[in-house]
């Protein structure tokens, strides 16, 4: 990757990241106008400790948002049909952050590297259209099976049942073209509140890259999608603003210190607790709409 492409992508996550904050401040004003706003979006003791965790865990590469889902589960702080979109907003500016950090200190094809940022984006403008005004138990439907199928590829990937990659920095031809549709599966797949981490982590090493290569993309598509996916969610309100402040507030200083100071962590235990949590999560989603249905 040239320093030329480095520092267009740096211009383009900072325009990203002020179209965020854009939309962020709009949607704030219109909370503070709305009847409802008494909830106001101050956050609370347990919002702040779950945005602290959730992405302390998502810079060493464990991926925030099923943590998170759970923990909103178990606290009982966020409606289920709410989950997607406070995932996406509330977790954007650390997206961001990790995104500035790695895409400048892991050396990545800067072909392979825009083009997979984009499919994503693409990706997560489509889903979230769809997603925003989904009814509450084709939500937990969909969240329900998607965490199943993240739990089952974080065991596979934990037994060693995926290849563990190559040396490549990037790919062209035909498995780009495959790359670029896997990723804008994915990034739909983001607004469903289902992490792109450990996903693009297999799908990069599927392709024969070098893993490392998988933290500025998966890191990268997740800067540009969400700011695109939570304009969806901020302008339908669907999301829990509350708990997405404490995502926000309590995330960015998480990522500071698992990026500089933490670095990296043995995680294999920590990937175990993961998959039981989400698992018991998607079991107790799909029991959930099971019930309303029959109600």
């Amino acid at each position: 990757m040239t320093f030329d492409a480095k520092t267009l992508l740096l211009i383009a996550l900072g325009l990203i990241a002020t179209f965020h904050l854009f939309t962020l401040v709009s949607a704030w004003s219109r909370t503070r106008q709305a009847a409802d706003a008494s909830n106001g979006i101050a956050p609370t003791p347990v919002g702040l400790a779950i945005g602290f965790v959730t992405n302390f865990w998502d810079t060493l590469g464990i991926g925030a948002f099923a943590p998170t889902t759970a923990l909103f589960r178990f606290f009982k702080t966020v409606p289920d049909e709410q989950i997607p979109g406070t995932l996406n907003v509330g977790h954007t500016l650390a997206a961001i952050v990790q995104s500035f950090i790695f895409t400048q200190s892991v050396d990545v094809d800067a072909t392979t590297l825009i083009s997979m940022i984009g499919a994503a984006t693409l990706g997560a403008w489509l889903g979230a259209g769809v997603v925003s005004s989904w009814p509450r138990r084709r939500v937990q439907y969909g969240m329900g099976l998607c965490l199943l199928v993240a739990a089952a590829l974080t065991i596979a990937q934990i037994a060693g049942k995926f290849p563990g990659g190559g040396e490549a920095l990037g790919v062209r031809g035909a498995t780009l073209g495959f790359a670029l549709v896997a990723n804008l599966f994915l990034g739909a797949l983001m607004t469903l509140g289902i992490g792109l981490y450990g996903p693009c982590l297999i799908l990069v090493s599927l392709l024969g890259m070098n893993p490392k290569a998988a933290f500025p993309i998966m890191m990268g598509s997740c800067a540009f999608l969400m700011p695109v996916a939570s304009a969806k969610f901020l302008t339908t309100g669907r999301f829990n603003f509350r708990a997405a402040t404490g995502l926000m507030v309590g995330g960015l200083p998480a990522v500071l210190i698992a990026a500089f100071i933490v670095k990296s962590l043995p995680l294999t235990y920590v990937r175990w607790l993961v998959v039981i949590v989400v698992a018991y999560t998607a079991i107790t989603l799909l029991r959930s709409a099971r019930a309303e249905s029959v109600a």
